[in-house]
């Protein structure tokens, strides 16, 4: 420990390091249930590439492994620290470099959050669309790390469309620079791609080079109240197949409503059992609730209401943003799943959770970017109540074996890190593992960069 820190000091000012194992310990984990975490030996905060190439260099010579952080808002334990890590803390790294209107890019580091760059970038008329619900205080390196989404992914996809190029500190400290700044480029391998969900098992991101849009127009949301969570996505599948692009369909379950109901007191409709949000940013957004509120309708909704103004729609967007909060405070704790399948099987998925709630006798609230099939099923529990937390663990492993049945993915946006690392096997396969552990293998061949996580 005295030779660790002795040779941090070398390179890092001294407010860099953080040695108090009360104040380390709170950088231990993150926000997910049921993950195992180490006590690190020392939390570094660099403010440069330097400094982090110096943490690397270190790390190396010393073969200690290093966990890469955010703001630690994760869901699936992948910026958990380890026994005697150097925690990697990259937040002070917070820096918007660039902005270019004509090129429609940001530069910027790893530290930034998410909020933050969207209205930056806002004031240039431009638009940052990846939103993930904890936007306010996440950060870009921690979106990148987990390949995050948001509300908005049905029509503009997730971070891993927008990240056009990295700056990365590779485990030895060598600086890798990754993709370009060019609205096209195919040269060589897609490395840049590769980085973006590696959870820091493969470098840490220092600077990122950002794809940015047009600002769109303000959006207008409809609300539509459905008797089935089975007619909520009948209407999901009639309004994509019929070709409309909204700019953000979600669904909320009865639990979901009433809980935010409960927090919040924002008058949903607590008689409804599934409540569809659908949004539009084109040129008459009206014109398109209305096409759509037609669509709900005849897929057996019972009351539609389309937003009149920019502030009705922010309102019911809260409401959506603030599901998962709603749900932690149904039970002294939750475990947030995280399970995308085809739009086409939703249905499915949705019935085969309330299933899974009733026969495991818990509270499971669902929540859903139904526009891409991605799903939040949150199981409500006791942590102090032995045998329902271990009916929770089990429900949860039955969500996800739910979603690979119907053809899905154990995970839209979260990521992998500790909580699903069983899982991850049984959706890749031995050969698809093998693969995977080799390209670990020739980025970081002493295995320092957040062990334990992934595989």
């Amino acid at each position: 420990m005295s030779d660790l820190l002795e040779r941090l000091r070398t390179g890092l000012p001294a407010e860099a390091l953080i040695t108090d194992p009360d104040v380390t310990a709170s950088y231990a984990h993150d926000m997910a249930s049921f993950c195992e975490a180490g006590t690190p030996a020392v939390v570094v905060l660099p403010r440069t590439v330097e400094q982090v190439q110096h943490v690397m260099r270190t790390a190396t010579e010393l073969r200690i492994p290093v966990v890469p952080q955010g703001a630690r808002t994760g869901l699936s334990g992948a910026a958990n620290a380890s026994d005697g890590c150097i925690v990697l803390s990259l937040v002070r790294m917070d820096r918007i470099l660039e902005i270019s209107p004509v090129d429609r890019i940001a530069v910027v580091e790893p530290g930034v959050i998410n909020a933050v760059l969207s209205r930056a970038v806002n004031e240039h008329g431009l638009y940052y669309p990846p939103d993930p619900s904890s936007w306010e205080t996440c950060t870009i390196g921690g979106n990148i790390g987990t390949a995050s989404g948001g509300l908005c992914c049905v029509k503009y996809g997730v971070t891993a469309e927008y990240v056009l190029g990295l700056d990365v500190v590779l485990a030895d400290g060598r600086l890798l620079t990754t993709g370009r700044r060019t609205a096209k480029g195919v040269a060589g391998y897609d490395l840049t791609r590769l980085f973006v969900g590696s959870e820091g098992s493969l470098g840490i991101v220092v600077q990122a080079v950002l794809a940015l849009k047009p600002q769109p127009p303000q959006q207008l949301v409809l609300a539509a109240e459905f008797p089935s969570a089975a007619a909520a996505c009948d209407a999901v599948c009639r309004i994509m197949e019929r070709g409309h692009t909204p700019s953000l369909l979600e669904l909320m379950d009865r639990t979901t409503v009433r809980a935010v109901n409960a927090l919040a007191s924002m008058g949903l409709p607590e008689t409804t059992e599934a409540l569809l949000l659908c949004a539009f940013d084109t040129p008459d957004p009206a014109a398109d609730l209305a096409a759509v509120g037609a669509l709900c309708t005849a897929a057996g909704a019972t009351e539609v209401v389309p937003a009149d103004n920019p502030a009705e729609s922010e309102l019911l967007l809260q409401a959506r943003r603030m599901s998962l909060t709603a749900l932690e405070a149904v039970k002294s704790a939750t475990m947030i799943d995280d399970v995308c399948v085809p739009r086409s099987r939703l249905g499915e998925m949705l019935a085969g959770t309330a299933a899974i709630a009733e026969r495991y006798d818990l509270t499971i609230g669902v929540c859903s970017h139904a526009g891409d099939g991605n799903t939040h099923p949150v199981v409500c529990f006791d942590h102090t109540d032995p045998d329902e937390s271990r009916r929770a663990r089990e429900s949860f492993d039955a969500i996800m074996a739910l979603g690979l049945e119907l053809g899905g993915t154990i995970t839209g946006e979260h990521g992998v890190g500790v909580l699903k690392k069983e899982w991850l096997a049984r959706e890749l396969g031995e050969t698809g593992i093998e693969l995977q552990r080799g390209i670990k293998a020739a980025f970081d061949p002493l295995g320092l960069l957040n062990p334990g996580k992934l595989f």
